[in-house]
């Protein structure tokens, strides 16, 4: 093994509870009740396009697509630079695998601007070698696209590398690019088909 791969959201970073808390905001002008248990079992994990067009459909909301992205967005910035919280023990793994010369990518679904400024504001972008996101890539998580685009940048054949994700879509997304993959959970565990696709899972 000569690189890993690194998600963002829910892996590196604590995000999941943020996202959860937008939601409720977004809601709570139509008195909708919205458990944790539901965004955990529906939404964590998937992309911002994806959540709100379900949201739409799910509580009949009032908004085209744009709008709903538009308020998510104007929320997450309020919220996420301010309280996002880098995962426990993020910081030694990186420190580990660089000061061992693993070469470090990400793989995110987020925008790029989002991404590198939540890095830059906890000091780790300098551990990464390469930078992969969704708009660079035709089709997102499960499909196996963000994750070649990553090897391809670091130079690095998939079965070289290590993927690291918390979610269903990420896994399967490794799998299908041929990269051993270790799930870390997030607010969800992930199904026991998904789980026997790890090369370990924590």
């Amino acid at each position: 093994m000569n690189a890993v791969i690194f998600d963002l959201d829910g892996l590196l970073i604590d995000s999941e509870k943020i996202s959860y808390e937008i939601i409720l905001k977004l809601l709570e002008p139509f008195d909708i009740d919205f458990s944790l248990k539901e965004y955990a079992q529906q939404y964590s994990g998937k992309t911002e396009v994806t959540n709100i067009r379900h949201l739409i459909e799910e509580y009949q909301l009032p908004w085209k697509l744009e709008e709903g992205l538009e308020k998510t967005f104007a929320l997450e910035r309020e919220m996420l630079f301010k309280y996002v919280d880098l995962k426990p023990g993020a910081r030694e793994l990186l420190d580990y695998l660089k000061n061992r010369y693993f070469k470090i990518a990400l793989a995110s679904s987020s925008t790029e601007e989002r991404a590198l400024k939540i890095l830059e504001d906890h000091g780790i972008r300098e551990y990464f070698n390469a930078f992969s996101f969704g708009h660079e890539v035709e089709n997102g998580k499960p499909a196996p696209d963000i994750f070649l685009k990553a090897c391809e940048k670091i130079g690095e054949d998939p079965e070289n590398c290590l993927v690291l994700e918390d979610s269903e879509a990420g896994i399967q997304a490794a799998y299908s690019a041929g990269i051993p993959v270790i799930c870390i959970p997030d607010m969800k565990r992930p199904g026991q088909e998904f789980i026997e696709k790890n090369r370990m899972s924590a």
